[in-house]
């Protein structure tokens, strides 16, 4: 592939962002994306101050415990946050900012629907405006995409979110290829990406986890000439298998590579919080 002119891309602010406690804030409305999947739109007074650009972010996500009306959320001290007594301490996710309109005061953050089986799916399908939860961010590299001539994405349904937002955010010049792999059919998405960035789309046949296919998939692309910059997330096994073969196989830099195992199957997020560190930090790596 011929080299084009590196992109870089802003999808966070520049520079340092100044910590600032976790907003409550209020559901303006929800809407299905596809039968997987809820957005439920943010906003209220304490959006205010919200960074710009973000899309594709991480936040955390604080929901009320039992008969809460709305989240006990923690504070900021001077070593980090002080959180309520165990009864009162809210319940955590790690999600994805999908889009932020600073001027509208919204916040949208796609939810992946699977039943009552955790507290975020639960909620995020019983959602109804004027419902109020906890949010703190966001967070992440800055920008979330590095210098590039061509730029692979990779991941899951649990990562389509932050996908939607960078493609979204990618220059109209970008080059590169996104591989999602979600469910079934019905799970796709209509997003606007560059013309010269392909979207392929993998079926699961209605599994979430994508074991082998979404790696076989990312191997199976012509590899391009010029600067690569991969974004992998999604299912721990499955983002550790492409790292890796990113790394090793394609003598892919770790600067230019940002892959973050979002879940791990048969794990909460709890369970999963310091292996995911670990890996994250390339503890796990052989």
């Amino acid at each position: 592939m011929a080299q084009v002119t590196m992109n870089r891309v802003a999808t966070s602010p520049p520079g340092p962002v100044a910590r600032t406690p976790p907003r409550l804030l209020e559901v303006l409305r929800t809407t299905a994306i596809s039968p997987r999947m809820r957005r439920i739109t943010l906003g209220g007074e304490a959006i205010a101050g919200f960074p710009a650009r973000c899309g594709g972010a991480h936040i955390k996500v604080f929901f009320p415990r039992g008969d809460q009306a709305a989240p006990e959320l923690p504070t900021l001290g001077p070593d980090g946050p002080v959180w309520p007594p165990t009864p009162r301490r809210p319940i955590t996710r790690t999600y994805s900012v999908r889009r932020y309109d600073a001027q509208a005061g919204e916040l949208d953050v796609d939810f992946v629907l699977h039943g009552d089986d955790g507290p975020a799916s639960r909620w995020a399908h019983r959602a109804r405006p004027g419902d109020r939860i906890g949010i703190a961010g966001p967070g992440g590299p800055d920008p979330m995409l590095g210098p590039a001539d061509w730029y692979l994405l990779a991941g899951d349904l649990s990562a389509l979110p932050a996908i939607g937002a960078l493609l979204e955010a990618l220059p109209k010049t970008a080059r590169g290829h996104a591989v999602v792999a979600v469910p079934d059919a019905a799970d796709v998405q209509e997003i606007d990406h560059p013309p010269h960035v392909a979207l392929t789309w993998i079926y699961l046949q209605g599994e979430h986890a994508p074991g082998p296919r979404l790696e076989a998939a990312v191997r199976a692309l012509g590899w391009p000439d010029g600067r690569v910059f991969a974004w992998v997330a999604g299912e721990s096994s499955s983002v550790v298998a492409i790292r890796d073969h990113l790394l090793d196989e394609r003598g892919l830099g770790r600067e230019a590579l940002y892959a973050i195992p979002y879940w791990k199957a048969s794990q909460s997020e709890e369970a999963y919080h310091a292996e995911r560190h670990r890996i994250m930090d390339g503890l796990d790596r052989a």
